[in-house]
């Protein structure tokens, strides 16, 4: 049997978001606001939401994780999509993450502070270029953490492209120390070695 759409009712399907305070939202605001979708950051104190997963961008999480996890010295974890916190108003969420096994407090833990993470990995997305790109690398350095990668994807193959950046204590930023196509090779954090182009099997 049909019912009569009610002004209340269309009204109920309006979605509700929430409004920022003055001063912007704080890394306990993340934790605590009601309904926030998946995968929210925290941006300068801003709520930034992100769009749906693309299969490259999935496809290239399970490969780094899987990679990583190989050879992985007992006093080190890989994490997927885990909050970091960098400070009271920047809670961003890294696609990938190595961490101090220490830091693991169990099933229920939310977050990670910055100081317990030694490599933070974003996948490009083209929605989020721009952080990606710029924003998350300067957050990400000048909270010390102390390895970066940022993976592009090849236009050609598809196969994903791995730019790895080393932090400078100095200075608070990034060095480039290499692009990476078939296979990413390195010793920092800890001696890696992924075949790239094994993500044609998944």
């Amino acid at each position: 049997m049909g019912g009569t759409m009610t002004a209340e009712s269309a009204e109920h399907r309006v979605p509700q978001w929430p409004v920022p305070p003055q001063d912007g939202y704080t890394v306990d605001d993340l934790f605590t606001l009601p309904d926030l979708p998946p995968h929210t950051e925290l941006i300068d104190g801003s709520l930034v939401f992100v769009s749906p997963q693309r299969r490259f961008h999935a496809n290239v999480i399970d490969l780094l994780v899987n990679g990583l996890r190989g050879g992985l010295p007992v006093e080190f974890r890989v994490s997927r999509e885990m909050t970091v916190i960098l400070d009271n108003r920047n809670g961003p969420e890294p696609d990938v993450s190595v961490i101090r096994a220490d830091a693991i407090t169990g099933p229920g833990q939310t977050r990670y502070e910055a100081g317990d993470v030694l490599l933070a990995v974003e996948v490009v997305s083209p929605d989020s270029e721009s952080r990606d790109r710029t924003t998350k690398p300067q957050k990400y350095a000048a909270a010390g953490i102390p390895n970066f990668w940022r993976v592009e994807e090849n236009g050609t193959s598809g196969h994903p492209v791995v730019h790895v950046y080393e932090l400078d204590p100095l200075t608070k930023a990034y060095i480039h120390t290499g692009m990476h196509r078939d296979r990413v090779k390195v010793g920092a954090p800890y001696v890696i070695d992924i075949d790239l182009t094994a993500i044609d099997a998944l």
